[in-house]
């Protein structure tokens, strides 16, 4: 189940996950980004039997809370389930787009952005993630230049203003 919500997250009801994207309606949504000490991105690639979008590389995470479920609560669970470790996560903006695939499915999302820091082992769950590795930004935004068919779609949306944030909390780093 997602929780279907108007353009200021209120929430208008619940809605079965695969219904939600057949009909491309609006619904609550996460995505977690987390930086080493330094500075680098944690990527995943998505697992190729993911319903949409397998084998693009994202960032660190994303899901979407259950009905009644508090959304950094479903952050922090879902980073340990798919990630395998925890980390303290920090609410930085929310974002709204909408994607529709080759399959007909179709992401409209309002996705609420979290941040943290780890520097400890990772243990993907290889159910959901095929690959990972830390990356500096400024390697990112070249091979986002280079490949864009590589990424996700709301990684793609996302990355600019993950680049604003980090360049207004900790400057520009070097290319």
């Amino acid at each position: 189940m997602v929780v279907l919500v108007d353009e200021n997250d209120q929430q208008l009801g619940v809605c079965e996950k695969q219904e939600a994207h057949e009909r491309g309606l609006l619904h609550r949504a996460f995505s977690i980004f987390v930086f080493d000490k330094e500075g680098k991105l944690l990527l995943q690639q998505r697992a190729d039997n993911k319903y949409h979008s397998g084998g693009l590389w994202t960032n660190t995470c994303c899901s979407h809370p259950q009905p009644g479920e508090e959304t950094i609560s479903a952050a922090q669970q879902r980073l340990v389930e798919e990630m395998g470790f925890e980390t303290e996560l920090t609410k930085v903006f929310d974002f709204t787009y909408k994607t529709t695939f080759s399959n007909g499915l179709t992401e409209h999302e309002l996705d609420h952005v979290y941040t943290g820091k780890y520097d400890g082992p990772v243990h993907p769950n290889p159910e959901e993630v095929k690959d990972y590795q830390f990356t500096h930004l400024y390697e990112i935004k070249k091979m986002i230049e280079e490949s864009p068919e590589q990424f996700t779609s709301w990684f793609k949306i996302a990355f600019p203003q993950i680049e604003n944030w980090w360049n207004r909390h900790f400057g520009h780093l070097a290319a």
